[in-house]
Order: C-alpha cells, then sequence, then structure tokens
C-alpha cells in the first residue's frame, strides 16, 4: 500500500507519470524506460532501444518469409465436434452389417444388397438420434429414395441398370446422411459419405476400446454364450437335417455356402461392410454441413451486354424450331430428295448434335444466371422473360431430339445405346421444365427437386427393365416383317427372356442359346438371384431349347425347313 493519500502523486511517482503510461503505453513499457541510476557520475545508456521509446511507432509488417499460422482445414471447419462414444445399438447394428456382407454379397447381387443396407440404417438412424438429430422431411425422402432403388437389383439381371441404380442409392444414402439444400451441398453431399470413412474407423475404434475397459467380464460372458449357441445350432442343425431331407433341402438354401477358398473374399467384403455402416453411423452422428461452402455471385452485368447475347440465342432457336415445324409439316420429302439422306440418316445426323445443343443450353442458362443484372424489379423481369423464353424453345428442341430418335428406332431397332442417351435426353427435359417452375415460384427448392429427378429417373429406368424393352421392339419388328438381328439379341440379359421366348425356332433357340448356358452354369442361392433371373429359368424349364442351339442359329441365318429365310443376310443394322 502507499502512504499518500489517494489522488496526490508522491515523488517516488514522478518518473512514471511522464513515462509512456501516461501517453498510452503498458505499466511494463514504462518500468523498461525508467531512467537508470548514474554509476561513476557518467549515465548508463538506456536499456530499451529507441524506437520502442518513441509514442506511436508502429511495429514493421511481418515478412512474407516468416512461417505463417496454418490455416484450419475445411472439414474441420465444416463438420461438428467429434461425437460421443458409439452407442451399444450402433456398433451392433453394424457389426450385422459387416457379417452379413461377408454372408451374402459373395454370390452376385440381388435381394441380399436391401438385406445389408437394412441394419446400416438402423446403425446411422440410432447414431443420429444419439446425437440430437430428428428425422426431417427430406431426410427420409432421400432415405426411402435410397432403399427404393436398391430394390432394382432384386428384379432386375442387366448389370447396367443395376450398376447406375446402386451408385444412385449411395448418392441418396449420403445425401440423406448430410441434408445438404444448395447446388454444391448437393453435388458434395452425394459424395460426403467417403470423406467419414478415417473418422468413422477411429470413432468405432475408440468405442469398442472403452466398451472392452469398462466391462469388466462381461464381454467374456457375451462371447462365451454366443459360443455355446452356435455349436448348439450346428450340432442340432447337422442332426435335424440329417433325418430329414425336406429340411436338409430347406436349410441349404438358406444358408450361405461358405468355403475356405472363398475365405480371402469373404474378409474383405466383411471389412467393405464394416467400414461402410461406420462410416455412415459416423456421418449420421457429425455430418459435414456442406452448404457452408458457399460461391459468390459473378458481378452483375448490365441489361444490353446481358441480355443482347441471349436474345440472339433465342432468335437462332426460334429460326431451327420454324425450320424444324416445316419438315415435319410436309417438306419431309423435299428435305430427303435435296440432302440425299434416308429417313433414318436424317434422324442419326441429328439426334447427336441436338442432345449436345440441350446440354449446352444449360450450361448458358447456369452462367447467365450468374451475371444476371439483379439491381431493380425490371432487371429480374428481364432475366425471367429470356431465360423462360430460351427454355421454352429449348423443350421444343429436346421434343425434335427424341422425334429423331423414334425415326432412327423404327428404321434399325432398339439398342442399349439409343435407349440410353433417348432416356438421358428426356431427363434433361424435365431438368428444363423445373427451371421453368423454378423462375415463377422460386429456386430455394431447385437443387433438390433436380437430384429427386435424377433418383426418379433411374428407378423407373430400371424397374422397366430396358432389355426387355429392347427384346419386345425387335420381335415386333419381325413380326412386322422387318429386319431382326439374332447375335445382337443373344447378348441381352435374362431380362430379355419372355419376349425372345415368343420367336419362332430356330430363331428362338439361337436367340436364348447363350442366357440359357449362363442360367445353368450359375447355381446361385436364393439372395443373389433376382426375379428377371428366376423367371427366366421358369420359361426354359418349362421350355427347353430344342435341339443343338449352333445348328439352329445356322438355320436361322440360312432358312428353315421351308425355305423361308430367317433372318436378313443383308441387315442394316446400325449398332449406334
Amino acid at each position: 500500500m502507499s502512504d499518500h493519500t489517494p489522488g496526490t502523486t508522491g515523488p517516488e511517482e514522478a518518473p512514471e507519470a511522464s513515462g509512456p503510461t501516461e501517453r498510452g503505453g503498458t505499466p511494463e513499457q514504462a518500468a523498461s524506460v525508467k531512467a537508470p541510476e548514474p554509476r561513476d557520475g557518467i549515465p548508463e545508456p538506456p536499456r530499451t532501444p529507441k524506437y520502442a521509446q518513441q509514442q506511436g511507432r508502429r511495429q514493421p509488417p511481418p515478412s512474407h518469409w516468416q512461417p505463417q499460422r496454418p490455416q484450419e482445414p475445411v472439414l474441420a471447419r465444416l463438420r461438428p465436434a467429434t461425437p460421443a462414444a458409439i452407442r451399444g445399438a450402433t456398433l451392433c447394428c453394424v457389426l450385422v452389417t459387416a457379417l452379413l456382407s461377408a454372408l451374402l454379397l459373395g454370390d452376385g447381387l440381388g435381394p441380399n444388397l436391401l438385406i445389408v443396407a437394412v441394419p446400416a440404417s438402423l446403425g446411422a438412424f440410432y447414431a443420429a438420434r444419439a446425437a440430437g438429430r430428428r428425422l426431417r422431411p427430406w431426410t427420409a425422402c432421400w432415405a426411402v429414395g435410397g432403399l427404393a432403388l436398391l430394390a432394382v437389383p432384386a428384379l432386375r439381371a442387366a448389370g447396367w441398370p443395376v450398376f447406375l441404380a446402386v451408385v444412385s442409392a449411395i448418392a441418396l444414402g449420403s445425401l440423406a446422411l448430410h441434408g445438404s439444400r444448395s447446388w454444391l451441398g448437393v453435388f458434395l453431399g452425394s459424395l460426403g459419405l467417403f470423406s467419414s470413412i478415417a473418422d468413422g474407423l477411429a470413432w468405432g475404434g475408440r468405442g469398442v476400446h472403452a466398451r472392452v475397459a469398462d466391462s469388466q467380464g462381461r464381454l467374456g460372458v457375451v462371447l462365451r454364450s454366443t459360443g455355446v449357441a452356435l455349436v448348439l445350432l450346428i450340432v442340432f442343425g447337422a442332426l435335424f437335417a440329417s433325418a430329414d431331407a425336406a429340411f436338409a433341402d430347406v436349410l441349404g438354401d438358406l444358408m450361405p455356402d461358405v468355403s475356405m477358398k472363398d475365405s480371402p473374399w469373404r474378409v474383405l467384403l466383411f471389412v467393405t461392410g464394416l467400414i461402410g455402416a461406420l462410416a455412415a453411423a459416423y456421418t449420421a452422428a457429425a455430418p459435414v454441413r456442406w452448404d457452408g461452402i458457399t460461391i459468390r455471385r459473378g458481378k452483375a452485368r448490365g441489361r444490353l451486354e446481358w441480355a443482347l447475347p441471349l436474345i440472339v440465342l433465342n432468335l437462332l432457336f426460334a429460326v431451327f424450331i420454324a425450320i424444324q415445324l416445316t419438315v415435319l409439316l410436309g417438306g419431309y420429302d423435299k428435305v430427303m430428295a435435296e440432302t440425299s439422306l434416308s429417313h433414318a440418316q436424317y434422324a442419326r445426323q441429328g439426334f447427336w448434335q441436338l442432345l449436345w445443343a440441350t446440354l449446352l443450353t444449360l450450361l448458358v442458362i447456369a452462367l447467365a444466371l450468374r451475371w444476371a443484372p439483379r439491381g431493380r424489379e425490371g432487371d429480374r423481369t428481364l432475366v425471367r422473360s429470356v431465360l423462360g423464353v430460351l427454355c421454352l424453345l429449348t423443350l421444343t428442341v429436346v421434343a425434335s431430339a427424341l422425334r429423331r430418335m423414334d425415326l432412327y428406332v423404327d428404321e434399325y431397332g432398339l439398342t442399349r445405346l439409343r435407349i440410353s442417351v433417348a432416356a438421358v435426353e428426356l431427363w434433361l427435359g424435365v431438368v428444363i421444365v423445373l427451371i421453368l417452375a423454378a423462375g415463377v415460384f422460386g429456386a430455394r427448392l431447385l437443387p433438390r427437386a433436380v437430384a429427386v429427378s435424377a433418383a426418379v429417373a433411374v428407378l423407373t429406368f430400371g424397374l422397366v427393365s430396358p432389355d426387355g424393352l429392347i427384346a419386345e421392339q425387335n420381335v415386333q419388328r419381325y413380326r412386322d416383317d422387318r429386319a431382326i438381328d439374332i447375335s445382337y439379341l443373344r447378348g441381352l440379359s435374362a431380362d430379355a427372356v419372355p419376349a425372345l421366348d415368343t420367336l419362332p425356332e430356330p430363331l428362338r433357340s439361337c436367340a436364348l442359346m447363350d442366357i440359357e448356358r449362363s442360367l445353368r452354369s450359375d447355381d446361385v442361392p436364393w439372395y443373389a438371384t433376382d426375379l428377371g433371373e428366376a423367371r427366366a429359368r421358369d420359361i426354359l424349364r418349362k421350355k427347353p431349347i430344342s435341339g443343338d442351339p449352333v445348328q439352329s442359329c445356322m438355320a436361322s441365318r440360312t432358312g428353315g425347313d421351308d425355305g423361308e429365310t430367317g433372318v436378313d443376310q443383308y441387315d442394316p443394322y446400325d449398332p449406334y
């Protein structure tokens, strides 16, 4: 304490009063600039550099060569804090998913994929509930859509729609766990499940370690009980199987066929199921907020600079559509005569260009919205008017492209490539309709609406059985006395068997030869058999292939017993 009266200044404090503290400095600076005591009559130099004693002196700017502070990783900024330890219900679902993956997925795809997805979904649900997340309508929409897409492998034998359905199901499941709503959020959210693989493994490892440390002997009881139950099942199951042949057949059909030679493959499937289930559960507990990544809008352009190129493009579209209408209303034969093209060649020549025109139009719309004028109400009206007209004209281009593909298919028949690109063109038309609706009702739901339309398109594409449609269309062309390419139809999947079964002999046996051979060699259990294969086996069992299939194919090309040609040797088949 000080002996002087408050509000006065003692003689000891006089030097401090005139130092940096009075001028805005700190007490430490005041202590550092205190004049030193003279020694032997010679004053000592101050211990503080001159620039530190000057009032208001700023520190020199940091050098670029100095080490910078590390920035926070993007995922660490977007992901919430590490969730609590994994719960018992989530851990059980993860282990069940891994076991089912090892036991069921090794024989092919069918209902087993949907069976494996159920415990994985439950594990993610328990993890989200433990983290305090609620089930929202869009989350339920993505989850139900993903499970519906996994029904395609259970119904169809063709590999290409099954692949699209599985990839789309994973994307929808990832969206259900993240809950994104912006364009970039929906795109990254559909892939964000893979960003949780490492964190999910670490989270699961910490949870297992904590449970083992806290079990105090209970883990041994669980292991012993599980071992005794397995021994009882094996012993009594073997006795009952040897006592009754029907029970043995049922047990053999239900139980997976696990052999030692498949052990590495089963271990890999177990690890894959474990990693996938843990990543899904961790994402549900601590999702990455991909909507936090924002892209700044481009600098708004003036009305003339922005609208003039688009108006010119609209005029070009209008001229093209007018010519198309003229051709369709009566000038088709004249155009064919002037260009020396057949109907199919004219259709093929234009479809791919129109498909690319549709894709580029969507890119133009996206860039136009980025730099659109947005200062006043008149600017927004201009944007809606110009882009609305462009969307309507693009829909007419989509209709023209689909019409050309219809002419092309009528001339040459349906193939996988043709039905695929036609489906893509049709979906692009749906996207343009959604953009038009967003211009009227607002664009808040547009990213998620486009994602829903893509999922519905993939689901519909799988459910309608494209291989079955291809076979039906080509068989109908044959009934209309048109050419048929049996060598192409032989490469279709088992989904095409019901349509190919209606062909007369020897075309039928030739078309079904390869499919029958593949079904005969593939002895797969029930959980890896789809509905298309089951139906094809039933058809071929009731009506087997007659005679020698190779001779049937030769006869179908050279002529049958009545001397009629089964397949046109000069078939104008075009693989494109």
